[in-house]
Protein backbone atom coordinates (compact mmCIF):
# COMPACT_ATOMS: atom_id res chain seq x y z
CA UNK A 1 0.00 0.00 0.00
CA UNK A 2 1.35 3.55 -0.75
CA UNK A 3 0.03 6.30 1.27
CA UNK A 4 -0.15 10.07 -0.14
CA UNK A 5 -0.85 13.10 2.72
CA UNK A 6 -3.58 15.33 1.77
CA UNK A 7 -1.14 18.45 1.18
CA UNK A 8 0.64 16.29 -1.54
CA UNK A 9 -2.66 14.93 -3.36
CA UNK A 10 -3.30 18.42 -3.30
CA UNK A 11 -0.37 19.40 -5.00
CA UNK A 12 -0.65 16.28 -7.14
CA UNK A 13 -3.86 16.89 -8.56
CA UNK A 14 -3.25 20.58 -9.24
CA UNK A 15 -0.03 19.24 -11.23
CA UNK A 16 -2.25 16.62 -13.08
CA UNK A 17 -4.93 19.40 -13.79
CA UNK A 18 -2.53 21.12 -16.04
CA UNK A 19 -1.10 18.60 -17.96
CA UNK A 20 -3.03 18.24 -21.66
CA UNK A 21 -2.56 14.59 -22.21
CA UNK A 22 -6.36 13.04 -20.95
CA UNK A 23 -6.27 10.23 -18.71
CA UNK A 24 -3.07 10.94 -17.33
CA UNK A 25 -2.24 9.09 -13.78
CA UNK A 26 0.54 9.49 -11.24
CA UNK A 27 3.48 6.51 -11.82
CA UNK A 28 6.11 5.90 -8.99
CA UNK A 29 9.25 3.63 -9.62
CA UNK A 30 12.17 3.01 -8.78
CA UNK A 31 15.66 2.30 -10.74
CA UNK A 32 19.55 1.91 -10.40
CA UNK A 33 21.52 4.78 -9.40
CA UNK A 34 22.19 7.48 -7.20
CA UNK A 35 24.27 7.54 -4.35
CA UNK A 36 23.02 5.00 -2.23
CA UNK A 37 22.28 1.96 -4.87
CA UNK A 38 18.20 3.21 -6.11
CA UNK A 39 16.59 5.94 -7.51
CA UNK A 40 12.81 6.95 -7.15
CA UNK A 41 10.86 7.78 -10.02
CA UNK A 42 7.96 9.94 -10.06
CA UNK A 43 5.95 11.89 -12.79
CA UNK A 44 2.99 11.45 -14.87
CA UNK A 45 1.89 8.92 -17.60
CA UNK A 46 -0.64 7.62 -19.79
CA UNK A 47 0.96 4.48 -21.01
CA UNK A 48 -0.13 1.20 -19.01
CA UNK A 49 1.32 -1.74 -19.58
CA UNK A 50 0.67 -5.48 -18.06
CA UNK A 51 3.44 -5.38 -15.86
CA UNK A 52 1.63 -2.82 -14.07
CA UNK A 53 0.08 -2.87 -10.54
CA UNK A 54 -2.84 0.02 -10.70
CA UNK A 55 -4.14 1.53 -6.79
CA UNK A 56 -6.63 4.44 -5.91
CA UNK A 57 -4.70 6.73 -3.46
CA UNK A 58 -6.45 10.14 -2.43
CA UNK A 59 -8.56 9.63 -5.40
CA UNK A 60 -5.87 9.12 -8.17
CA UNK A 61 -5.15 6.44 -10.01
CA UNK A 62 -1.33 5.44 -8.86
CA UNK A 63 0.35 2.57 -10.58
CA UNK A 64 3.68 0.82 -9.94
CA UNK A 65 5.28 -1.59 -11.99
CA UNK A 66 5.70 -5.11 -10.00
CA UNK A 67 9.82 -5.28 -9.88
CA UNK A 68 9.37 -1.79 -8.17
CA UNK A 69 6.60 -2.46 -6.11
CA UNK A 70 8.51 -4.94 -3.62
CA UNK A 71 10.58 -1.69 -2.71
CA UNK A 72 7.74 0.93 -2.48
CA UNK A 73 5.02 -1.29 -0.68
CA UNK A 74 4.38 0.87 2.45
CA UNK A 75 5.91 4.29 0.68
CA UNK A 76 4.31 7.63 1.91
CA UNK A 77 4.80 10.99 0.02
CA UNK A 78 3.99 14.22 1.67
CA UNK A 79 4.48 17.82 -0.02
CA UNK A 80 6.05 20.53 2.32
CA UNK A 81 6.17 24.07 2.39
CA UNK A 82 9.69 25.64 3.11
CA UNK A 83 9.71 28.88 2.47
CA UNK A 84 9.88 30.31 -1.14
CA UNK A 85 9.93 26.68 -2.33
CA UNK A 86 7.92 23.71 -1.53
CA UNK A 87 8.45 19.85 -2.37
CA UNK A 88 7.66 16.20 -2.02
CA UNK A 89 9.47 14.08 0.54
CA UNK A 90 9.03 10.11 0.81
CA UNK A 91 9.16 8.45 3.72
CA UNK A 92 10.14 4.42 2.60
CA UNK A 93 9.84 1.80 5.66
CA UNK A 94 11.72 -0.53 3.57
CA UNK A 95 15.09 1.90 3.14
CA UNK A 96 17.91 0.88 5.21
CA UNK A 97 20.19 3.77 3.72
CA UNK A 98 19.27 6.55 2.13
CA UNK A 99 21.27 9.48 0.90
CA UNK A 100 21.55 13.03 2.26
CA UNK A 101 19.12 14.60 -0.46
CA UNK A 102 16.74 11.85 -0.03
CA UNK A 103 16.30 10.92 -3.18
CA UNK A 104 18.03 7.09 -3.10
CA UNK A 105 18.05 4.58 -0.51
CA UNK A 106 18.99 1.18 -0.52
CA UNK A 107 17.34 -2.02 1.40
CA UNK A 108 18.30 -4.45 3.68
CA UNK A 109 18.38 -7.44 1.18
CA UNK A 110 19.19 -5.36 -2.12
CA UNK A 111 21.80 -2.90 -2.32
CA UNK A 112 21.42 -1.70 -6.12
CA UNK A 113 23.92 -0.04 -8.12
CA UNK A 114 24.95 3.17 -6.44
CA UNK A 115 26.65 6.00 -8.63
CA UNK A 116 30.17 7.34 -7.60
CA UNK A 117 28.76 10.83 -7.49
CA UNK A 118 27.25 12.28 -4.99
CA UNK A 119 23.90 13.47 -5.05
Amino acid sequence: MITISDAAAERLKEMLAEQETPNMFLRLGVTSGGCSGFSYAMGFDDDETEDDVYMDVADMKVVVDKDSMKYLNGLEIDFEESGMTGGFTIHNPNATVTCGCGSSFRTKNDAGKPNAEPC
